[in-house]
């Protein structure tokens, strides 16, 4: 009787065991390439948040998958994450046609490594997240998942739904596309840090002759107030309009210097409350573009580091 009622036992706890074990492997996998789908969705959408909306549905399609069955965990999951993100796509879509002003990219604090890999920092700089955003949903991942995270043909097939042959001429229109519109230029960080520092004494001061100095003269500066804060309806093109835009918000705010999605960066407060993250394209010591969000249902993931991982 013991003896049976032991065995009962045992057999009692084995299946429990068996899923506690099997849900300890679907969480670690998961948990070691939480960053890396982040970025591929992140890259996707232009918006933090919906890149998390799309990480806990993949976390739930995650935890129905049979491991046995799985052959590359990191291609699987990236597959799950380009399926959710391009379903997104299409509610973003909607959402930017009803948009009041100028849309851009939800801004992250990123990590100074994320500046090193260049590859990594070109492909989240909001230049060129709106590079991206002129490329259709299918392209768009492809080049993504192609160009970003070297992803095989047959493995981004998968995920879009394509042939491998579709993939590769979709890839191939998709660069020339970008490489069409991608920005100017390359700073080097000694280059990048001087614009900078000078930017930043220029806006500070109100000087306007330092701001025309360190504008190229076909800067463009795009703001996004989102129809919930001021902000300009329009682009506002050229050194003498941007730095007159500029030089009205230095009396009542400060600015901190920051790395925003790879690239340089100042957090303007007020009251000590973020009031607008303003990121910059530099290019032969000159800042050609000026991303300025001050749409606050953005301004979320600017208190902490995001970590993005290729």
């Amino acid at each position: 009787m013991t003896d049976g009622t032991m065995s009962d036992r045992t057999g009692d706890t084995s299946e429990p065991v068996a899923r506690g074990d099997r849900m300890d492997s679907i969480t670690e996998a998961f948990v070691a390439y939480r960053n890396l789908l982040f970025t591929v969705a992140y890259e996707m959408l232009g918006s933090a948040t919906d890149a998390e909306d799309v990480l806990q549905e993949t976390w739930l399609r995650w935890v129905g998958v049979d491991l046995d069955t799985v052959r590359d965990q990191r291609a699987y999951l990236v597959r799950i994450t380009t399926r959710q993100a391009l379903s997104h796509l299409r509610t973003v879509g909607r959402r930017k046609e009803s948009y009041l002003g100028p849309w851009l990219p939800e801004p992250l604090l990123t990590a100074p490594d994320v500046a090193e890999d260049i590859e990594l920092a070109d492909s989240v700089s909001m230049a060129m997240l709106l590079v991206l955003e002129t490329l259709t949903p299918t392209e768009r991942a492809v080049f993504v998942l192609r160009e970003v995270f070297d992803l095989a043909y047959d493995e981004i097939a998968e995920a879009v739904d394509k042939s491998p042959a579709a993939v590769r001429q979709i890839a191939h229109r998709a660069r020339t596309h970008v490489a069409a519109r991608r920005p100017r230029g390359v700073a080097s960080a000694a280059e990048t840090r001087r614009t900078v520092e000078a930017f930043q004494r220029a806006v500070e001061t109100g000087d306007l002759q330092r701001l025309l100095d360190i504008l190229a003269p076909d800067v463009v500066l795009l703001t996004d107030g989102g129809g919930v804060v001021q902000a300009a309806p329009a682009p506002v093109v050229g050194a003498d309009q941007v730095a007159h835009v500029l030089g009205r918000i230095a009396a009542v705010m400060s600015l901190q210097p920051a790395q925003v999605n790879g690239d340089p960066a100042l957090i303007v407060r007020l009251d000590g409350e973020i009031d607008t993250v303003m990121a910059m394209c530099i290019a032969d010591g000159l800042i050609t573009g000026l991303y300025a969000v001050r749409n606050p249902e953005k301004l979320s993931h600017l208190e902490r580091e995001t970590i993005l991982r290729r």
